[in-house]
């Protein structure tokens, strides 16, 4: 009887109390907050009920854009006929009776240049949306590590003095050596001990950026009007002049590394987040760091060895993916492939038409929309301060 006298008169547990022991151990996560690299943990403008219906589309637009890019030349092709063509030599159509010499325009010269374009936009996207996250740094693409002014060293050493002054290698190989080169110096004067840390590796960047550009000036001080045409020409990017057998190494070097990061879209998340939560969810932030450079830089060192640099392209269409989809990975990833690809195909498209038949370099028709574009994309997002 006392006993249960005593659990009568026993006060219950204080209403603070018992919302403190009911209440989460962690505290809300803010509807949005800004990343390390400047982005904004928001939704992107398409809702993720709609992301599949969304991709669709993307695909969609990026083969209506390679069939355009096919047709349009100095002999125009119907999309019909481009279509056949293609389907006849895949093996998943008949003969066709089309004219032998629209053939070997089609297949030889268009279709080739078309896939290496592509190859091109998708592997600049995606070397882009990691050195973004990597290096902590929204302005983050193949120039920040040096890729580019390594290549253009390599590449305009052999137009200058010839192939024996690169050891017997040609323009794309001593442009890809020259990648490799500037790569390896920013990592080694950007570490500190086995780290890298990010604002010392955009630093050692851009000093190795400056050397070899120097380089690169100086070769093209020495060079003939023809050679100095052509080394410019180069630098500023191109795909003119794409064959089969330019497409192979790239392709499986950019599907291959593509496919690894998107594996990686959930440590890429966490490190977006910043180091100390990335450590509390397991991931070893300075192996993953090292491996996203590494694959990022050796993506765009294949990239650009065979198309030039091509600037702009790494740096925006990360950021319009995010803005599509959001900042998540797994998401974003496809999208930039996508974006970037399709992107590429319409800059080459303009490139070869605005000025017949002489054809723009893709560097000036990718900073001319893309160098506007970066600007808006500034200015609206200043007030929200997601960059």
């Amino acid at each position: 009887m006392t006993e249960h006298i005593a659990q009568a008169n026993r006060s219950p547990e204080p209403a603070s109390r018992v919302g403190a022991l009911a209440a989460p151990t962690e505290p809300p996560v803010p509807r949005r907050t800004v990343t390390p690299t400047g982005q904004s943990n928001r939704a992107g403008l398409v809702p993720r009920r709609f992301y599949r219906s969304f991709v669709g589309l993307l695909v969609g637009a990026l083969g209506s854009s390679f069939v355009l890019a096919v047709m349009v030349g100095s002999v125009s092709v119907p999309a019909a006929a481009v279509i056949r063509i293609v389907a006849d030599h895949v093996g998943i159509g008949g003969t066709t009776d089309i004219n032998p010499a629209i053939v070997q325009v089609v297949w030889d010269l268009r279709v080739p240049r078309a896939l290496l374009t592509i190859v091109v936009g998708a592997g600049l996207s995606v070397a882009g949306a990691v050195i973004q996250v990597a290096v902590r740094n929204p302005l983050g693409d193949p120039y920040i590590l040096g890729v580019v002014a390594g290549a253009s060293s390599g590449a305009v050493l052999v137009i200058v003095l010839g192939s024996a002054a690169a050891a017997g290698l040609g323009v794309s190989a001593a442009a890809f050596v020259g990648a490799l080169l500037a790569t390896s110096a920013t990592f080694l004067l950007g570490r500190r001990g086995a780290r890298l840390p990010p604002t010392r590796m955009v630093l050692a960047g851009v000093a190795v950026a400056y050397l070899f550009s120097a380089v690169t000036f100086y070769l093209q001080s020495i060079a003939t009007p023809n050679e100095l045409r052509r080394a410019v020409f180069w630098g500023l990017g191109s795909v003119a002049g794409a064959q089969w057998s330019d497409i192979g190494l790239p392709m499986i070097v950019v599907v291959v590394a593509t496919t690894f990061l998107m594996i990686q879209g959930r440590s890429l998340n966490a490190l977006l987040a910043g180091d100390e939560t990335a450590s509390s969810l397991g991931v070893n932030v300075i192996a993953l760091q090292i491996v996203l450079l590494v694959t990022a830089s050796l993506l765009s060192a294949v990239v650009v060895a065979v198309a030039g640099g091509i600037g702009f392209v790494g740096l925006i269409v990360p950021h319009v993916a995010r803005m599509l989809v959001g900042a998540d990975h797994r998401r974003a990833l496809p999208v930039t492939v996508l974006v970037g690809a399709t992107f590429m195909l319409l800059v080459d498209l303009l490139a070869r038409t605005v000025r017949r038949p002489s054809e723009l370099p893709l560097g000036v028709v990718t900073a001319a929309i893309g160098a506007p574009f970066f600007l808006w994309l500034l200015r609206r997002n200043r007030a929200s301060g997601s960059m």
